[in-house]
């Protein structure tokens, strides 16, 4: 993954704590200690801590990080809203009834609630909280705050937030430590784990700070980290709370080890490289093929005093490409998208600037079970084929994969069957060499970034386009300028990557869904309003078995590769991560997170290694999942 493809829209990983699908088989008529989808749970009601942590791990020390949201800038501290372009690390403020286990696909265990009661029927859930919950002011988090943040975050919060929400019809406060909420329509299977993991917030506090307003007052939470001190766009520091009321729970034992942690921000990467090769900061997850082929080519490198490290990551590998946006003209058909794909040669660039270091993207659903390949099963054809009238034949196919070339950068054969695509869907070539349409308006293409690093990405894909006919550019803009132009889906083409769970649900509405291609701040930057797509996400959110799902995300898949909505990248199925010799790591990592932030510690032994600027050992081997 490019620096370029982290979440460049920083609610992408709000949402990933929020959506966590479940379904029929958890419903139960009986408080559990956690929910899951399609099995049973791996912890008992009795455990102790997940495996992936050290359960004693020494609290103390400081990370500084440049985090991994691919963020360069933040001008609020309110990240549930649309307005502004939130700090990372808020997370660690906050508290929900239940948390993730990284270890499994889609667990959640009890956190603020001790136990959650899903009804027979699916249509409710019931949490019992815990009466020792406390914000970090000291007073009680009650069932009227669980209640309160539902409600606010539904009506004014972030669109995608309130479209995951649209199907749960009500909270109410049974007693002070009891909260049910009720659901409507058939599409359930997902909402009593959606509810279980928003975001608590104070009543009180909102009562008097308005919510719906970009703000730097550091908000009140419950969670183990509070803010200590942050400058706009450069930095934001986190403290550990000492007081904080869940730190010996089950879930938190062995997590949130560091007393603070710091977000420098840096908008320039070749500054953030030299950064933390100087010492600057701790830790930084490398997101460029080229910084980690040859930029750590240094003394502290090779001593052990600075670390360079893979960790595996067995998580989907998600979507990344160029999404073309469909809700202007000149991308309407599917031949000038399907165009598009063809000049892209990606075997060159791996040769001539990723150092071989990527695969080549085709899925939507890359890295995993839910990809399509071969011709669609009996099961796959039985949800295509009522909308096969509206469906392009290829869906019944093979699945649309990109062209492979030798490398070399002689592209020809693809680029003249691109051109001959656009000529067909009506461009013609003019007397200035540039196609136009039947209004004598030129094809032009502007590619929409604010990373300096990605344009020598962009830029021989530029050159290939204008060799056909294409007046294509590459415009750098400033990060505030690019998460307005974003939201608002003001561009042509812009670079993004979806991070899909291992469960997909409710979630794809946002990523895909017709409602969503209307909706400032969604996900779904191609524009993409399917009928088909609409149905078949439907048939995700409530698919009662894992089979059903990987199906209905098979028949997803096809669809959209056939609507060539993105000229795909390349994924690897690990981080890269470089860090300063002064941190121990437990011996397993959770199977499906780098766990850095979560389950590390300060390492007082090394940090005192490290100081005296003498050759160390390599850290530890690393983690397996």
């Amino acid at each position: 993954m490019s620096t370029m493809a982290a979440a460049k829209l920083t609610l992408a990983a709000v949402l990933g704590l929020l959506i966590s699908a479940a379904c029929g088989s958890i419903a139960s008529a009986e408080p559990r200690h956690g929910l899951s989808v399609f099995g049973e749970l791996k912890y008992p009601a009795d455990f102790q801590h997940f495996a992936y942590v050290n359960p004693d791990a020494p609290k103390g020390g400081r990370m500084v990080t440049m985090g991994t949201g691919g963020a360069s800038t933040f001008d609020t501290l309110n990240q549930y809203i649309l307005k502004g372009d939130a700090a990372q690390g808020l997370d660690f403020l906050f508290d929900s009834l239940m948390v993730r286990a990284m270890d499994e696909p889609d667990a959640v265990y009890g956190l603020v609630a001790q136990s959650a009661d899903v009804a027979p029927d699916g249509m409710s859930v019931t949490f019992k909280l815990r009466p020792e919950a406390k914000f970090s002011d000291g007073s009680h988090l009650t069932a009227e705050d669980v209640v309160f943040s539902f409600n606010i975050l539904k009506e004014k919060g972030h669109p995608s937030i309130a479209m995951t929400l649209r199907d749960v019809a009500s909270a109410e406060a049974l007693d002070p430590e009891t909260v049910r909420y009720t659901f409507k329509g058939t599409l359930v299977r997902d909402l009593p784990m959606v509810v279980a993991q928003l975001p608590v917030l104070s009543k009180a506090y909102y009562t008097t700070q308005p919510f719906d307003e970009s703000s730097l007052k550091p908000p009140l939470g419950s969670g183990p980290y509070k803010i200590k001190g942050f400058n706009p766009g450069t930095d934001i520091t986190y403290t550990r709370r000492e007081d904080y009321w869940a730190k010996d729970l089950p879930v938190n034992k062995g997590r949130y080890n560091f007393d603070e942690i710091r977000y420098d921000y840096y908008r320039d990467r070749n500054v953030e490289l030299e950064a933390i090769k100087s010492g600057n900061f701790d830790l930084r997850e490398e997101f460029s093929s080229i910084s980690w082929a040859t930029g750590y080519n240094i003394p502290a490198v090779a001593e052990g005093r600075l670390v360079r490290v893979s960790l595996p990551d067995e998580r989907p590998s998600g979507a990344q490409g160029y999404f073309l946006n469909t809700r202007r003209d000149k991308f309407k058909d599917v031949r000038v998208r399907q165009a598009l794909g063809l000049v892209f040669d990606f075997e060159w660039s791996n040769k001539k600037l990723f150092y071989g270091l990527y695969k080549r993207t085709s899925s939507y659903f890359e890295n995993s079970d839910m990809k399509a390949t071969g011709k669609p099963s009996p099961e796959e054809l039985a949800l295509l084929e009522p909308y096969k009238d509206k469906l392009a034949p290829e869906v019944f196919a093979e699945p649309y994969t990109p062209p492979v070339t030798d490398g070399s950068g002689n592209n020809r054969d693809n680029l003249k069957k691109a051109r001959n695509l656009l000529i067909a869907a009506g461009w013609k070539p003019g007397p200035d060499n540039y196609l136009h349409n039947d209004k004598g308006e030129r094809l032009t293409i502007e590619f929409l970034d604010f990373e300096a690093m990605f344009e020598r990405i962009s830029l021989p894909y530029i050159e290939n386009l204008k060799k056909i006919g294409v007046d294509a550019s590459w415009r750098l803009v400033d990060p505030a300028q690019y998460q307005r132009r974003v939201k608002s889906f003001d561009f042509d083409v812009t670079t993004q990557r979806y991070s899909l769970r291992l469960t997909p649900g409710i979630e794809l509405r946002s990523f895909w869904g017709s409602e969503a291609a209307k909706t400032d701040g969604s996900y779904n930057l191609a524009g993409i309003s399917e009928p088909a797509v609409d149905a078949l996400v439907d048939k995700v959110v409530a698919a009662k078995s894992r089979a059903e799902l990987v199906t209905a995300t098979r028949a997803i898949d096809r669809v959209l590769r056939a609507g060539h909505y993105w000229v795909p990248h390349w994924y690897k199925a690990s981080y890269s991560v470089v860090y300063w010799n002064k941190y121990s790591r437990p011996a397993v990592q959770p199977k499906y997170d780098a766990g850095i932030l979560d389950t590390w510690w300060y390492d007082q032994a090394k940090a005192e290694a490290l100081a005296s600027g003498k050759p160390m050992a390599q850290s530890q081997e690393p983690a397996k999942p």
